[in-house]
């Protein structure tokens, strides 16, 4: 039986790695630490400090800090035994995905203005992950938004809660409400992805398959379990997930749970994920 971690071996558990399983990335790291964009706000200059050596944080921002538990504690707005339970077992349960459904008071994101996207900037943060911009505009829009009082614009992928997920180069968001993405053409196999640039990627590296699937994509490992209704429908299900321990615990969680589910990671087993694998790919043409 699988031993079950405690607040003490909690403390322990890397919070810069929980804050990556929250779907949070250091912008830059030295061998002591580890900067973030504040994951409790919308901010272009990263603020959130981890101390690698002390397993510690501290948001200068607010000027708040404390250990891993209370991390996961105030992302999620849990209780240390639901954070306990996430840094567990790496899978957000489905308590845990209702405390991930954001408000637009609590995001303070107000979208504007949605178009086709022609932002030079958008598109020269596409072509640095070797993304096209027709197959950008096939999926996503150029999303312009407020938040506390600033204007911001980003590619956004919308989802089937009418939310946003939002990238540029400098940062990543999402407005409310926060959910999967699924496109429904009526085809007898599916695709699973876990963000944004892994569907982007698929159809430039594939888009026969892109073609002959329905598709969806997670925007977070913690709507693994809301999706597996819409698995069940189809004959094969394929899945490409990161190859990181979050990405690699929800593959099995999947697998385990649907015998059609074939696990495509392979296909990418030297990369992080399908966008490390055509970028790679592309610097290999030059």
């Amino acid at each position: 039986m699988k031993r079950k971690i405690n607040c003490e071996t909690a403390r322990d558990f890397s919070a810069e790695k929980a804050l990556e399983k929250l779907g949070h990335f250091p912008k830059r790291t030295t061998e002591k630490e580890a900067w973030f964009l504040s994951p409790f706000r919308s901010e272009t200059q990263a603020s959130f400090k981890v101390s690698k050596t002390k397993n510690r944080w501290y948001d200068h921002g607010e000027g708040i800090g404390g250990n891993v538990i209370d991390l996961v504690c105030k992302i999620l707005k849990c209780t240390i035994k639901e954070a306990l339970e996430f840094l567990n077992d790496g899978l957000v349960n489905r308590a845990l995905n209702q405390q991930l459904i954001y408000n637009e008071i609590e995001t303070g994101i107000e979208i504007i203005k949605v178009q086709e996207i022609i932002h030079p900037a958008l598109i020269q943060y596409l072509n640095s992950r070797s993304i096209s911009l027709s197959i950008a505009n096939r999926y996503c829009k150029e999303v312009w938004y407020t938040s506390k009082y600033k204007q911001f614009f980003a590619i956004g992928l919308n989802n089937n809660k009418s939310g946003w997920e939002l990238r540029n180069k400098i940062f990543k968001n999402s407005s409310s409400l926060k959910s999967y993405t699924y496109f429904q053409n009526n085809n007898r196999q599916s695709i699973i992805l876990e963000g944004m640039f892994d569907l982007l990627s698929l159809a430039t590296l594939n888009e026969t398959q892109i073609k002959a699937s329905d598709i969806i994509v997670l925007n977070s490992i913690a709507f693994i379990k809301d999706i597996e209704i819409h698995i069940k429908k189809y004959e094969s299900a394929y899945l490409y997930l990161d190859n990181d321990r979050a990405g690699q615990r929800a593959t099995k969680y999947l697998i385990n749970n649907n015998n059609h589910v074939v696990n495509q990671s392979s296909i990418y087993k030297n990369y992080k994920d399908l966008n490390d694998l055509l970028c790679h790919e592309k610097r290999k043409e030059i």
